[in-house]
């Protein structure tokens, strides 16, 4: 179950476990907002499931609690599993309710625990679920100590992404580049703390500093956001309009990767992005935001360059060492690929959920 369904990492995950899952054996009942964006429940049905929705008629609502217990009973329903704060709550009262287990996962919200109201509902729901998953040991780190919790009573399970070969060419056709140029690419949704702004202000700064490597930047920016335009206009007024692209609700994300050459992550915070992972399976080099889970899958100069968030000349430093022409960007996205395959795929995320799953479904 999950509170939003856009396009998104925890959306994209949602819809990657219940296939892995359900490849297995397991019958999945997703459930989203009966009001929401809509992109997460057609690709659930695109994908042969048959989703369910839940409305919150008001911020408090006993009825979604008999509302979601009544679901449970007419799909056979042997265990839960919330993502996100409504979900983790009115998921553990619904669960309880019916004599379910119940998990929940957290996906790196930084801003989730800021009211007292909010963190006394998670703990309140995390004492009457059976496991409680962060998706980076940063996450749990930071969720232990926003809610006053010990960090054993959290468990980590680090995300994981399907291994699906894209086609570069026609993305590159698409976005008219030629040979020789490179492609830069980011994803995320348009919001402030995704740092796109800071990325064209690195770029910005390489043009002003006589960067000869030729480039081209696509930024997928999912649903949009409140950046859009700040973006647009960002870019017209550095002279950058005619190499910047922002795509919005793609689907080809596995044909984005394929086609590029770089993949930037400059973020505030996160919590462990699917995109990052994305481009270590699809053999990438990456420039990413020293922040939250992302040290976590890269080792700076190893499988990747880490710089600080929110900075753009280390950023722009950065950038300019892996789009000069030498082996470095090559070596990273080899050392990126190796590691990514090895340890965060959906297969692997996958057994490390059934094992929790199997835990809560032991009789207390």
């Amino acid at each position: 179950m999950l509170e939003s369904d856009g396009p998104g990492g925890a959306e994209v995950l949602l819809l990657q476990l219940a296939e892995e899952l359900r490849r297995r054996g397991h019958t999945i009942v997703p459930v989203g907002p009966e009001h929401g964006v809509g992109w997460l429940g057609a690709r659930l049905r695109e994908s042969g499931f048959e989703p369910a929705t839940f409305r919150l008629d008001r911020t408090l609502d006993p009825g979604l609690v008999r509302r979601l217990g009544a679901l449970f009973d007419r799909r056979g329903v042997d265990l839960v599993h919330g993502h996100e704060f409504t979900m983790a709550v009115y998921g553990a009262a619904a669960a309880r309710r019916r004599g379910l287990p119940n998990v929940i996962t957290f996906h790196g919200s930084q801003t989730m625990c800021r009211a007292l109201r909010r963190r006394a509902a998670v703990r309140w729901a995390m004492r009457r679920s059976a496991a409680t998953v962060a998706v980076s040991d940063a996450t749990r780190r930071q969720l232990a100590a926003d809610l006053g919790v010990a960090g054993d009573r959290i468990t980590t399970v680090v995300n994981g992404v399907a291994v699906r070969p894209g086609n570069p060419a026609t993305v590159r056709a698409e976005l008219g580049v030629p040979d020789g140029e490179l492609l830069l690419l980011a994803v995320g949704n348009l919001s402030e703390r995704k740092g796109h702004l800071i990325l064209l202000q690195a770029l910005a700064q390489l043009e002003r500093e006589g960067l000869r490597a030729p480039w081209r930047l696509a930024i997928a920016g999912g649903r949009g956001g409140e950046m859009h335009q700040p973006l647009l206009r960002f870019a017209g007024e550095h002279g950058l309009a005619s190499r910047v692209h922002i795509l919005l609700n793609r689907a080809d994300v596995p044909d984005l990767q394929a086609a590029a050459d770089v993949f930037v992550m400059p973020s505030l915070w996160e919590g462990l992005p699917l995109a990052v992972l994305e481009a270590m399976v699809a053999g990438k080099a990456i420039v990413a935001s020293r922040t939250s889970g992302i040290p976590e899958a890269i080792v700076d100069g190893e499988h990747g360059l880490l710089v600080p968030p929110g900075e753009p000349g280390p950023l722009a430093a950065a950038l300019r060492r892996v789009l000069e022409p030498g082996d470095l960007r090559h070596r990273l996205a080899a050392a990126a690929e190796r590691r990514g395959r090895a340890e965060f795929t959906i297969e692997a995320m996958a057994d490390r959920y059934e094992a929790v799953y199997r835990r809560a479904l032991i009789p207390a």
